[in-house]
């Protein structure tokens, strides 16, 4: 599985800006991908906070994980503007059938795969050695490009599961 994806970000964002990382339940298949972009691509171009345009971008990255960022340095984003994308992902999840709000399913790379876990199987999952602490997670609490492009994947050693992990006695 290729993980690059920072060569995808837009360069004339500020490190700064706004990031929030919607998490699918399942791949979107790619007529519905195509659609899920389109959607997207659509509420960035008319996105605004009152009634100024928002620098916006977007993106379906790996399939699965819905990125919205907003530069706050062209325009602040306000607690409108901030509703009008969660209309936007509540419409994507009821259109296409997923849950893109589940923070408790959690995101890692296993065998070349995106697999999804329920954080309560965490700890059997490192116990039987499904997932390690090299295995890469996806940190879906990034909230700001910088951190995107450095923390969102990570070893899970690496990240706030760490605190989790059962150490042996």
């Amino acid at each position: 599985m290729n993980l690059e994806y920072k060569n995808l970000l837009p360069d004339n964002f500020h490190p700064g800006s706004r990031v929030w990382i919607y998490q699918s339940n399942r791949i979107f298949g790619l007529m519905e991908a195509l659609e899920v972009e389109k959607m997207l691509n659509s509420f960035v171009d008319g996105w605004q906070a009152h009634g100024d345009p928002v620098k916006g971008y977007s993106n379906l990255f790996f399939g699965q994980f819905i990125i919205l960022m907003a530069d706050e340095t062209a325009t602040g984003v306000s607690g409108c503007s901030t509703d009008s994308s969660v209309r936007l992902i509540k419409s994507i999840e009821q259109k296409f059938g997923v849950n893109l709000f589940d923070r408790q399913l959690l995101a890692f790379v296993v065998k070349d795969k995106v697999q999804l876990l329920p954080l309560a199987q965490f700890n059997h999952a490192m116990e039987n050695q499904f997932i390690t602490q090299d295995t890469f997670y996806f940190n879906n609490l990034v909230d700001t490009k910088a951190a995107l492009e450095n923390n969102w994947i990570v070893p899970v050693k690496d990240s706030w599961l760490k605190s989790r992990i059962k150490t042996a006695v």
